[in-house]
């Protein structure tokens, strides 16, 4: 190989030169590329020719590659900035030997490699004649023969598994085998290529893909039962919205036959079933309907969506909407009648509760333990207003709307004391008339205040908090009066 540059830049080469340098291919300059190449050979190669133009003439003896090729190269000043470099064999000089020691050193270290790689690696690698005798095999291929022997093996190899004969085309992929040894099973993937007529033979290890198959098939059988357990019915339409899974309880919540949803119909199609049964809330018309249900499936496919559904038949349905990965989607369908139907009863007795307490005489206020105001009735309302919001607001309004006095007092010591118990009394109205009240500790901590107007209790407390107000002065005028006497 002989190379003239100038400079960086190469003037001319020999082919075996020129193809030296495609083969190393690297996006730098001619003399960059071949320093690439000479570097892990002639290692003084960088410093030596350095001094080239001081020098003239350099010769180096390359070291011992992973072959027994040796090179040497010699590297002239021709002037003019021309510099020729020669890589030579010299063993092969003045012996008639017409050997490329290059690339007998390339074919060695190819080699070397690819024995390191088939060692290292660990599948299994083999190689089967016409008569299905193994005639080559790689180390791990040997290690497993060998603990499979219990000792050391002869010749002709044995075979480890009865590996699939490559087909027509020459190839066989992804078939699996499993080796028992000791009661311990492996699994392989085993590949096969025709070479000839001979075969080669490849088995990857597989026994993590198998717990993951086993895995994810018992977790499948898993989610199975539990669907096939749950009163929600599921259906799951794929990307391309056809149906890929239901459970039992579609079929009884929906009454589709069981065919039907087993040749995997389209979204729509689904729909247009449910329409036909009467399974979906009355369209207006069909336009509208198949608007809505449009809506629905991209409502569903973008995020959570919940419809509720009344049916002709009385039934009460949720669907559920919820997108999947891969852009799946999944509808859940819920039969909450029943749910609808204790809903309205409560709302009614709550309803009817809240008119009983409407239509008392007395003005009703229940607090929380923290002083929220839980409710009231109209009576409440019509006597002092709008409710406040906690009872500091209603303390507040009550002594802005009637004057205080000591029953207004007792009143507030009894709703603002802790854990004190039921007490009664009476005080002043916003209107100026007498009101007596009363208050009772219910459970949690609430309280429940009543005010009744005019009451015979209230007219006897007022009357005694009058005499209580009196009774200073009535003591203060005491002494005069005896005095006078």
């Amino acid at each position: 190989m002989v190379f003239l540059f100038r400079a960086s830049r190469l003037v001319d080469a020999t082919p075996p030169a020129r193809a030296l340098l495609d083969r190393i291919g690297a996006p730098d300059d001619d003399w960059t590329r071949l320093m690439r190449w000479i570097g892990p050979r002639f290692p003084d190669a960088p410093d030596r020719l350095a001094m080239l133009a001081r020098l003239g003439r350099v010769e180096l003896i390359g070291e011992h590659g992973t072959g027994s090729a040796t090179l040497r190269l010699v590297a002239e000043d021709l002037g003019d900035r021309l510099w020729r470099v020669t890589l030579t064999d010299p063993g092969a000089d003045h012996a008639g030997i017409v050997v490329d020691s290059m690339t007998l050193q390339a074919m060695e270290e190819e080699l070397q490699l690819l024995r390191g790689a088939l060692d290292q690696t660990p599948m299994l690698v083999w190689r089967l004649d016409a008569d299905d005798r193994v005639t080559w095999a790689n180390a791990a291929y040997l290690r497993r023969a060998e603990a499979r022997a219990d000792g050391a093996i002869g010749w002709p190899l044995p075979r480890l598994m009865d590996a699939p004969r490559p087909g027509t085309n020459g190839n066989i992929r992804g078939r699996r085998t499993a080796i028992e040894d000791q009661g311990i099973v492996s699994w392989y993937d085993c590949h096969a290529h025709q070479m000839g007529d001979q075969v080669m033979m490849f088995a990857l290890p597989a026994d993590a893909a198998v717990r993951a198959e086993r895995s994810l098939r018992d977790f499948v059988q898993t989610l199975t039962k539990t669907f096939a357990d749950l009163p929600i019915g599921l259906a799951i339409f794929d990307q391309g919205r056809n149906l890929q899974l239901f459970n039992p309880a579609l079929i009884d919540l929906t009454r589709l036959p069981t065919g039907f949803l087993t040749a995997r119909p389209s979204l729509f199609d689904f729909l247009d079933q449910l329409r036909e049964r009467r399974m979906v809330p009355e369209p207006k018309d069909y336009r509208s309907w198949r608007q809505h249900m449009a809506n629905l499936e991209s409502a569903a496919a973008t995020g959570h969506h919940v419809e509720t559904w009344s049916l002709p038949g009385g039934q009460t349905y949720r669907v559920t909407g919820r997108p999947h990965p891969d852009g799946a989607v999944a509808f859940l369908f819920e039969n909450i009648t029943s749910e609808m139907s204790l809903t309205r009863k409560f709302r009614a007795e709550l309803l009817l509760g809240a008119h009983v307490l409407d239509g008392l005489d007395d003005a009703l206020a229940v607090f929380s333990n923290t002083g929220q105001l839980v409710l009231s009735n109209q009576a409440y309302r019509s006597l002092w207003g709008a409710p406040p919001a906690n009872l500091a607001d209603a303390v507040a309004g009550w002594q802005a709307a009637s004057p205080a006095g000591p029953g207004f007092q007792a009143l507030r010591d009894a709703l603002t004391a802790t854990d004190a118990p039921a007490a009664s009394g009476a005080m002043a109205g916003p209107q100026g008339e007498l009101l007596g009240w009363t208050v009772t500790t219910l459970s949690g901590g609430r309280r429940m205040l009543r005010f009744r107007a005019g009451s015979a209790p209230a007219i006897a407390s007022a009357q005694a908090l009058a005499a209580l107000d009196q009774a200073p002065a009535l003591i203060h005028s005491l002494p005069n009066a005896m005095g006078a006497e």
